[in-house]
């Protein structure tokens, strides 16, 4: 597998991804289908990150940490969606959570649960027993560029991969 855009892609280390991503791909199978790859934190953001490495957006997956509540009880999911929709937050998500309200988690409990980088979480690593959804259009990719847990680098990975992520669900519709 090779990485999209013009990014210096290699195999993990610790400096390229985050520790719960390095301690997760150390204990994964598939890990060798991953790659990462250095950038400037200050373009980790999606668009600009697209436009300056050359990566197509439509090869580029978010991962948003989701807080669903009921009542006082509060769950956490991570989605997996394409750069250019939207994860279906409100329809969807909250109704496999659960819940009776779900929203995007605070910045602070997203880093804090997940010991990523905001702006950088990926689904891989992520607490024992959160569910990952991912829009089943991920799977539609060759290789999706996704966090590492860090602002300063990327992975690519084949999609198919992030479905044998433990808690993965393929959901259809899961993004507009």
């Amino acid at each position: 597998m090779t990485g999209p855009g013009s990014l210096d892609w290699q195999n993990p280390t610790d400096f390229l991804v985050a520790d719960p991503v390095a301690r997760a791909l150390a204990a994964w199978p598939t890990s060798a289908a991953v790659l990462a790859a250095p950038i400037d934190a200050d373009l980790a953001d999606t668009a600009a990150f697209c436009e300056h490495y050359g990566v197509a957006p439509e090869d580029s997956a978010n991962c948003v940490v989701i807080a669903g509540r009921r009542g006082e009880s509060v769950s956490y999911a991570a989605c997996v969606v394409l750069a250019t929709t939207r994860a279906d937050v409100n329809g969807t998500v909250r109704r496999r959570l659960g819940a009776k309200k779900a929203s995007f988690a605070a910045m602070e409990d997203a880093i804090v649960l997940t010991g990523m980088e905001y702006g950088g979480i990926t689904p891989i690593g992520l607490p024992d027993g959160w569910p990952v959804l991912v829009d089943r259009a991920v799977l539609d990719r060759e290789v999706v560029v996704i966090g590492s847990g860090l602002r300063r680098s990327k992975i690519a990975v084949a999609p198919v991969v992030l479905a044998e992520l433990p808690g993965a669900e393929v959901i259809d519709g899961l993004a507009s």
